[in-house]
């Protein structure tokens, strides 16, 4: 800084705030009176600095840098008011003189102050105390002992909803002048919107940190370290299937993904989404065979407000929510016929209309079907519309069972038993061959999902110890497709009856109802309690029930008699 009362020019000050407004031949005498074009100029560049930096540290230090260049300044303080606690906190501070100190960062005050600082925030403007005079001591700078020094003190933010205060104190027994407190007036705006700013920082980091949490909370109970699904068998059983999906991800063509029920059809369409160039745009996935017919257009194509009784406000259908993105249509061989012709048109122009809409809108969505009906024979039969049928079957692919892939069961054991320990937090416990050989001679009506839930089983039926395969398979591994009577579950039951039995169909209800059968000779016929079937089975007790009357099931007949006690 230049001796005191030597003249500067105003490009010198422009240059120590960075702007780019350059007023030349101006001079003015240090800490006097501020020629008006040079006043604004200072305001400007002000304003600049406090829009600049993300930080409001930043830009209170540089601003109490140029600040010095024409008045007085030993200290420049910005505190937040903070109403529960009642507190002020100082977020950011000028570099002061060196023989001040600064305030501690947080002062609580009562309610006498309170009042105070309400009265205050009414009257509005900066306030000035001269040399010696009190201010409130939440408001008040540190000076040496002895040391006297003016302040200004401006309110930030609306008399209504004030956010903060800017404290200035002079330099030590230097009073300010009416014009200084002008000055410091004038710039109590860009200090707030610069405060404001810093808040809404401050909530965003919160809200990332809170949105990391329940990241972390969600992948705990997934039982997954990442977001992105795993796809177990890439390099084998799945290998055909992972280079088709090479191929068509750098399109836009839609897929339509064929595979049983459980053989990881969702877990193909996120990684076709993944590796196009849509993978920044949002992934939705919708069912439709879960979507009441009376609501399918509602929640594919939005609506407006009033469109229909209970739509008391406008809503984005799935469509418009995957604009720039992938949208999965889940089990689309159950969409009615009505709402197969309108989705036709979609895929034809990309153009939709809301339900009780009048204009239409485009979205630009990249379609992925999958199903695990057959839809060739479906459009055949007139229960699927044919042009429907053409317009998502571009590029189709099929997922194979897991009784045709069982070189991939080992590596798919290991995976969900890493996931069973981390959801439940259990101890790691992995399967022995002796349980690997259990699980390969299954067939796994179920597929994935079916495997996913045995290992779930295993791992709470051993407590983290270890996997209790056997139990959660139950008493049976093979089924016997022509008396339905259960060969015993040995480790060397031969693989040429695995394949037999693995090619045999059975119905959904029938492959349940083994199934339930199998829980039920673990529990001893025990529907309800912590390690009853429902519990296992991950059902209602109630459900449970209805359940097994529909397909005849007699728990009693699992119950076991007093001598086996």
């Amino acid at each position: 800084m230049e001796p005191r009362g030597t003249s500067i020019s105003l490009k010198k000050l422009l240059n120590n705030m960075e702007s780019a407004v350059i007023f030349e031949d101006e001079v003015v005498s240090q800490h006097g009176v501020l020629p008006r074009k040079l006043h604004s100029s200072l305001l400007l560049g002000a304003w600049k600095e406090a829009c600049r930096h993300i930080q409001i540290t930043e830009s209170t230090r540089t601003i109490a840098k140029a600040l010095r260049e024409f008045l007085p300044v030993g200290q420049v303080l910005v505190r937040r008011i903070e109403v529960s606690p009642a507190r002020l906190e100082t977020v950011a501070a000028g570099v002061p003189a060196p023989d001040y100190l600064l305030p501690d960062a947080r002062s609580d005050y009562d309610d006498d102050q309170l009042q105070a600082l309400k009265a205050w925030a009414r009257e509005g403007g900066a306030l000035h105390r001269g040399l010696g005079e009190p201010l409130h001591g939440v408001l008040s700078v540190v000076t040496p002992p002895g040391v006297t020094s003016d302040v200004i003190a401006g309110l930030l933010g609306s008399p209504d909803q004030p956010i903060g205060v800017l404290v200035v104190a002079s330099t030590p027994r230097t009073p300010f002048t009416e014009e200084h407190v002008e000055i410091i007036n004038d710039l109590l705006e860009p200090f707030a919107a610069a405060l404001e700013n810093d808040r809404r920082v401050r909530d965003l980091s919160a809200l990332r940190a809170a949105a990391e949490a329940d990241k972390n909370t969600l992948l705990t109970r997934l039982g997954r370290r990442e977001l992105a699904d795993v796809v177990v068998g890439a390099d084998s059983g799945l290998k055909p299937v992972v280079e088709r999906v090479e191929l068509v991800a750098r399109s836009d063509a839609p897929v339509l993904i064929l595979g049983e029920t459980g053989t990881g059809k969702e877990v193909i369409a996120r990684l076709i989404h993944n590796k196009s160039p849509r993978a920044n745009g949002p992934f939705m996935r919708v069912n439709c065979g879960a979507i009441p017919p009376e609501l399918i257009d509602s929640q594919l194509f939005g609506h407006e407000k009033g469109a229909f009784t209970g739509a008391v406000e406008s809503r984005q259908g799935w469509f418009e929510r995957a604009d720039g993105g992938t949208l999965l249509l889940d089990e689309v061989g159950e969409l009615p016929l009505a709402a197969q012709v309108r989705l036709l048109r979609i895929l034809q122009d990309g153009w939709l209309e809301r339900v009780g809409g009048h204009q239409s809108s485009h979205v630009n969505v990249r379609i992925i079907a999958a199903t695990h009906r057959d839809l060739a024979s479906m459009a055949a039969e007139g229960s699927f519309r044919e042009d429907l049928w053409y317009r998502i079957a571009v590029f189709p692919l099929r997922l194979p069972p897991l009784r045709e892939r069982q070189q991939d069961v080992p590596a798919l054991a290991r995976h969900f038993a890493e996931r069973a320990a981390q959801r439940y937090v259990l101890p790691t416990a992995l399967p022995t061959q002796e349980d690997l050989h259990l699980l390969m001679t299954y067939p796994w009506p179920g597929n994935i999902r079916e495997l996913g839930a045995v290992i779930d089983r295993a791992a709470i039926l051993g407590n983290g110890r270890r996997l209790e395969i056997a139990q959660a398979l139950g008493s049976t591994i093979v089924p016997q497709a022509s008396s339905g009577t259960p060969s015993a579950a040995v480790p060397g039951a031969e693989s040429n009856l695995a394949r037999s039995a693995a090619s045999a169909v059975i119905s959904l209800d029938e492959a349940m109802k083994r199934h339930i059968e199998r829980v039920l000779q673990i529990t001893h016929g025990r529907i309800e309690g912590r390690r009853g079937t429902a519990a296992l089975l991950k059902i209602n007790p109630h459900t449970l029930r209805a359940r097994m009357r529909k397909l005849g099931i007699n728990w009693a007949d699992y119950r076991l008699s007093e001598d086996e006690y």
